[in-house]
């Protein structure tokens, strides 16, 4: 799929995805495998989700 982004977006995509992605491992590991996630596990997760709306949401000069 990140061959369909834009060359100057590609990076800042996958980035997102990382963040998405640790998200749903926690969520496999508490549905699928029966682990409940604990407070570090969650917190990891949101400050990962956090970086990933920085890096989409942030402004950035057109150029």
């Amino acid at each position: 799929m990140l061959t369909l982004v834009d060359s100057a977006a590609a990076g800042r995509a996958y980035a997102a995805y990382g963040g998405v992605y640790i998200v749903s491992s926690l969520v496999w590991l508490w549905m699928i495998e029966g682990v409940r996630p604990d407070l570090w596990d969650l917190a990891g997760a949101g400050i990962c989700l956090l970086g990933a709306a920085i890096i989409i949401a942030a402004p950035r000069a057109q150029g």
